[in-house]
């Protein structure tokens, strides 16, 4: 399976990356925004990498493509202009395009919460409006889509182990990154999250296992 995953230089992509780099199964096909970034990402484990903008044309990225991830994220500190055009138009651009070219799996990585725009701080609530319109706009797409939805993001090691529910909801709790581009990896093929939303956070069940049951 040939993945193109949009958002490639982002930390948690470059997580994902060093999973497809073993992979016997899958390759993974960076988009990247310029060609000094390409070089790296081959190493992490990118079998090719191609440049594209989420602010311009996108379509020729999808040649040969059979599922996409989306990893690109503006990040909830910028400002709600950059929010709306990456996490928001970005996204829908993605989804439409993997549509149109008949590109039909399809894995966003979302954010914990983001169904309850009006309980977040105010200094967040456009980027997790953004992200809300982004997940409706992909469950309403027609795609076998997956949303991951992971918690506070830290970038200790990978722990390999995960708790995994539909709604996890307030409780306390981290994912490091290198967990959260492990779930997405192992999520790519497997027909059974397709059409599923969950959270993520770190927990005591093993992330391949956790990944089987859902």
């Amino acid at each position: 399976m040939r993945v193109l995953i949009v958002g490639a230089n982002g930390k948690v992509a470059r997580h994902s990356l060093r999973h497809f780099k073993d992979s016997d199964k899958h390759e993974a096909v960076a988009m990247i925004r310029k060609e000094e970034q390409a070089s790296e990402l081959k190493e992490l484990g990118a079998a090719e990498t191609v440049i594209a903008d989420l602010e311009g044309d996108i379509s020729h990225a999808f040649n040969g493509i059979d599922a996409v991830i989306f990893a690109a994220g503006s990040g909830p500190h910028t400002g709600a202009d950059k929010t709306v055009l990456i996490d928001l138009w970005g996204a829908i651009k993605t989804i439409d395009e993997a549509k149109k070219q008949g590109v039909n799996r399809f894995v966003m990585i979302s954010a914990i919460n983001v169904d309850d725009p009006e309980e977040a701080p105010e200094k967040m609530r456009h980027y997790v409006v953004a992200k809300k319109l982004a997940d409706d706009h992909l469950k309403a797409s027609g795609l076998d889509y997956t949303i991951v939805r992971p918690g506070p993001l830290t970038n200790d090691d990978p722990t390999g182990q995960l708790l995994i529910e539909e709604k996890i909801g307030h409780r306390n709790g981290e994912i490091t990154r290198g967990d959260v581009g492990h779930v997405v990896f192992e999520t790519v093929d497997k027909e059974n999250t397709h059409h599923k939303v969950f959270e993520i956070l770190n927990g005591e069940a093993l992330l391949e296992e956790a990944i089987q049951h859902v």
